[in-house]
């Protein structure tokens, strides 16, 4: 009798401890969840990639860095803006630091230099800025997943918009002369000719360019426009000497996204005036959502919110709503990606965002025109294409039986 009572009380005295204190959750045995990011945190694309951080850890602080009930870690590299380093980097990432999904990345370039190695690793990434067309067309890695946008996708309703609404019948076309610029300036290129327009040149400029004067002095006097594809130290510099030239009173400009992107924006003057580019994101956009999010990243970094913040802040709450998914699960790669795959989200300070069937985000496209408001320089929205696809009009087993845009696609007609 007497060992029946010892042994009550043993188990009584054990619940209680446990009652006291819980045994630790199946999500806190895990540990941290930890989510790779690289994007250039020095040289000519510094600017970018620290909004693009700067995002990224803006809505990591806003939930306090915990999702599914998992601690939330994120481990910062710097790639330079160069394809190699970023490839490097991603090793770092997945094969030292042991990271549960990659994200980050500006270059296309560098999009598709890292896809084949995250692929054979099977880790779940996501672009939420690398916006090479191909990525989520003719070459689509199983493990990738865009939370940002196709580099064409925007300047395809563009191209028709300048030769139906601006009504300019003929451009030419001054662009980076790499993967990005080459998809933007030929998205806009060939729905432009589809229009009805004409494309009279395309002068290629290498990134390292320090001088404008050589490819301005290029530009056909016949045009109506130029349109320009340009980010970072050279949209600021191609914009302020297209003014010096006396081109800016001749010749309208209209150009990419980037061009009047909020990164680089609020250091130009009034040579910046006019110019309207499209893009998924303006700072000025009219939604609850963005003024939260606009009112806090100016908080944060003591500057405006650019697509490179809004895309890495979006991109990362398109990451934990995957991790929510999953009730924290992301050691199972697979359920990972399928929950990244299945997020829709409708609230955005962009918009609305779903993904299509190849893992491409249906957004709205805007149209924006730089205006200076209460002293401010702002990229106004004139115009907004809802739902865009990154195939814009087409069925996408006809637009995926062209070339991929490039250098020589479309070709400048004689």
């Amino acid at each position: 009798m007497k060992k029946k009572w010892l042994t009550v009380l043993f188990v009584a005295a054990v619940m209680s401890v446990f009652l006291i204190n819980p045994l630790p959750s199946w999500s806190a045995e895990k540990g941290p969840i930890k989510i790779g990011f690289f994007a250039p945190l020095s040289g000519g694309m510094a600017a970018n990639g620290k909004d693009m951080l700067a995002g990224a850890q803006l809505y990591l602080e806003e939930i306090k860095h915990q999702a599914a009930g998992r601690k939330i870690e994120l481990l910062v590299e710097d790639d330079e803006a160069n394809p190699a380093v970023g490839l490097t980097k991603s090793r770092k990432l997945i094969e030292k630091d042991g990271v549960h999904i990659m994200t980050g990345g500006l270059m296309a370039s560098t999009a598709y230099a890292i896809a084949p190695y995250i692929d054979s690793k099977a880790i779940p990434m996501t672009y939420p800025i690398m916006s090479a067309d191909d990525i989520t067309q003719r070459k689509v890695p199983k493990w990738i997943v865009r939370t940002g946008w196709s580099s064409s996708q925007p300047h395809q309703p563009f191209g028709e918009y300048a030769y139906n609404v601006l009504k300019f019948k003929k451009v030419s076309i001054v662009a980076y002369d790499f993967a990005f610029g080459w998809e933007c300036a030929s998205g806009f290129h060939k729905t432009f000719e589809d229009a009805g327009g004409k494309v009279l040149q395309k002068i290629w400029v290498p990134m390292t360019a320090q001088d404008m004067s050589p490819y301005l002095s290029q530009i056909s006097k016949d045009a109506d426009a130029v349109f320009a594809v340009f980010s970072g130290r050279l949209t600021l510099q191609f914009v302020k000497q297209y003014k010096e030239f006396g081109l800016k009173d001749k010749i309208p400009l209209i150009g990419g996204g980037t061009v009047t992107d909020e990164h680089a924006l609020p250091s130009m003057g009034d040579e910046a005036l006019g110019i309207i580019t499209p893009l998924i994101y303006s700072e000025a956009l009219d939604n609850p959502a963005n003024k939260k999010f606009v009112k806090a990243f100016r908080a944060k970094a003591k500057k405006a919110a650019s697509y490179y913040s809004e895309g890495t802040y979006s991109g990362m709450r398109w990451i934990v709503e995957a991790i929510k998914a999953t009730n924290g699960d992301v050691e199972n790669r697979a359920k990972m990606l399928a929950a990244l795959k299945a997020v829709e989200l409708k609230d955005l300070p962009r918009g609305p965002m779903k993904l299509d069937h190849y893992g491409n985000p249906l957004q709205n496209v805007y149209v924006r025109k730089v205006e200076k408001v209460k002293g401010e320089l702002q990229n106004t929205v004139v115009h907004t294409f809802p739902n865009v696809s990154q195939f814009w009009k087409s069925k996408p087993e006809d637009f995926l039986k062209q070339p991929v845009y490039s250098r020589e696609f479309p070709p400048v007609k004689p």
